[in-house]
């Protein structure tokens, strides 16, 4: 990495670290608190609306990067162009519930715009041969966009861990690529953004003393389907590698859709029936259950996308042998599992 890569790496995980701090201050003195309900997974009322230090300080790290040569327009644009309007939907939905017709469509958007500016999906390796999806492909990455955006919104419910999910993807999927040998801008700008959640994240780790809020947790999900998104363009294999590193996120959250959905339950609603949280009520301890995340990550997804990137024949195959076992986990950890109105009930899970 070069010098002033480097540099901005470390300068980010200082700001962030720093306005994150006066956000809190603020958001105190503004009386902008996040009061638990029943459907909340904390007990205390705490500062939220923290995810604006991490937009700002990846913006500004991104342009830093595009300034020293680093990044080029294309991803420049990419990034901060749709990732500003999915924090700015964010935000205002922190503070006046929007619609979710009105969110969607800004997500879509973004999506689009990305996608635009990256020239499309990029071809992906299914065994040996590498398949061109053509607008099948882009109509499957819009969609692939919008619902990272939204299952990282579902899954920041308990302190630490969205943020410390978006430090691992990050950091993982740029050794990923500098593995691989491709001369991308993946990594450098990976380990940027994943430097201002690092910032963020010594104020969000548990006990939290502020969260992020839609405006931060939509903008993680964007930046890393955009990233995967950018490192297949050079590597046909990379969206696999990615997919396996989110795996936790993405199985935890598509399982509980599904259930639901089954169910016949408004998907929109607030709810508590992700693994995550049966976990946190059952164990007691946000910080237990972000902790086993990040050993799952690290012991296993994370081996297993170094696997699929080392092996690009086999990475499909990878996949599915890295994901069916967190399926199998999330539904006996509760993923998507009916909830029980009764604090009693809830007790003995």
């Amino acid at each position: 990495m070069r010098a002033e890569a480097a540099v901005i790496v470390v300068a980010a995980v200082a700001m962030s670290g720093l306005l994150t701090g006066l956000v809190r201050k603020l958001a105190l003195s503004q009386g902008v608190l996040d009061i638990p309900n029943e459907r909340s997974s904390h007990g205390t009322p705490t500062p939220r609306g923290g995810g604006v230090s991490i937009v700002l300080v990846a913006s500004a790290a991104l342009a830093a990067l595009g300034l020293f040569g680093l990044l080029h327009r294309d991803l420049l644009l990419a990034l901060v162009g749709g990732g500003v309007a999915v924090a700015i939907v964010g935000f205002l939905d922190d503070h006046r519930s929007l619609p979710a017709g009105v969110r969607l469509a800004v997500h879509f958007g973004a999506a689009c715009w990305a996608l635009t500016w990256l020239g499309g999906m990029p071809p992906l390796r299914v065994g040996a041969q590498t398949v061109q999806l053509g607008w099948a492909g882009s109509v499957l990455a819009v969609l692939g966009i919008v619902w990272t955006v939204n299952l990282f919104n579902f899954m920041d419910g308990i302190d630490g861990i969205a943020a410390c999910e978006a430090v691992f993807v990050a950091c993982a999927g740029a050794l990923l690529t500098l593995i691989a040998g491709y001369a991308s801008e993946v990594p450098a700008v990976s380990l940027a953004f994943g430097a201002a959640c690092l910032g963020f994240l010594l104020w969000n780790w548990p006990p939290a003393k502020i969260f992020m809020g839609d405006v931060g947790s939509g903008y993680l999900g964007y930046v890393i389907a955009v990233l995967g998104t950018a490192a297949a363009q050079e590597n046909s294999t990379a969206l696999w590698a990615w997919l396996i590193l989110g795996g936790a996120f993405f199985v935890d959250a598509t399982v509980t859709l599904v259930r639901r959905m089954l169910r016949g339950e408004p998907v929109h609603e607030a709810h508590r029936s992700h693994a995550y949280q049966w976990l946190a009520r059952r164990w007691g301890s946000h910080r237990r259950v972000t902790v086993a995340v990040m050993v799952l990550n690290v012991m296993w997804l994370l081996p297993c996308a170094f696997l699929a990137t080392l092996h690009p024949d086999s990475a499909v195959a990878i996949v599915v042998v890295a994901l069916v076992p967190l399926v199998a986990l999330a539904l006996a950890a509760g993923s998507g599992r009916r909830e029980n109105g009764s604090s009693e009930a809830l007790k003995q899970l």
